[in-house]
C-alpha cells in the first residue's frame, strides 16, 4: 500500500467507526424486534371460517381452531374425501396465517428503520 491509501484509509477511519456503530445500534434494534414479533399474532382462516390458524411474528403457529358445526356441514359423512378437504382447509388457513405474518414483519421492519423499506432486511429475524 503505498502513503496514499494508506492515508485515504486513515481519513475513512471516522466513518468505519460510525458504521460499526450503527450496526450494533441495528442488531439491537433486531433483538427488540425479535421479541415484539413473538407475543404479536396474526391469523388466517379458510373455508368461510371453518378453520383458524394463529400465528405469531416469529412464524410460529400458536392454534388451531376447528369450528365444528362448520366442518361438518362442509366435510359430510367423514369420508376419506372429506378428511382431504379439511386438510386443505388445514393447510391453506396455515399460508393464509404466514402471508399475514411476514406482512406484520414487514411493517414492523419498516418502522423500525424509519419508513425504509429495504429490501431483504426482514430475513434478518429468520432462524431465531
Amino acid at each position: 500500500m503505498d502513503d496514499f491509501g494508506f492515508l485515504k484509509a486513515l481519513k475513512n477511519a471516522p466513518k468505519l467507526k460510525e458504521m460499526f456503530q450503527r450496526a450494533g445500534e441495528l442488531r439491537e434494534q433486531m433483538e427488540q424486534i425479535k421479541e415484539e414479533l413473538a407475543v404479536k399474532t396474526v391469523e388466517g382462516d379458510a373455508g368461510a371460517g371453518a378453520v383458524k390458524v394463529v400465528m405469531n411474528g416469529k412464524m410460529q403457529v400458536v392454534q388451531v381452531r376447528l369450528d365444528q358445526p362448520l366442518l361438518s356441514a362442509l366435510a359430510g359423512d367423514g369420508s376419506d374425501m372429506d378428511r382431504q378437504m379439511v386438510e386443505e382447509l388445514i393447510a391453506a388457513a396455515v399460508n393464509a396465517a404466514g402471508a399475514r405474518a411476514r406482512e406484520l414483519i414487514n411493517e414492523e421492519m419498516k418502522r423500525a428503520m424509519g419508513g425504509m423499506d429495504i429490501p431483504g432486511l426482514n430475513q434478518l429475524l429468520d432462524g431465531s
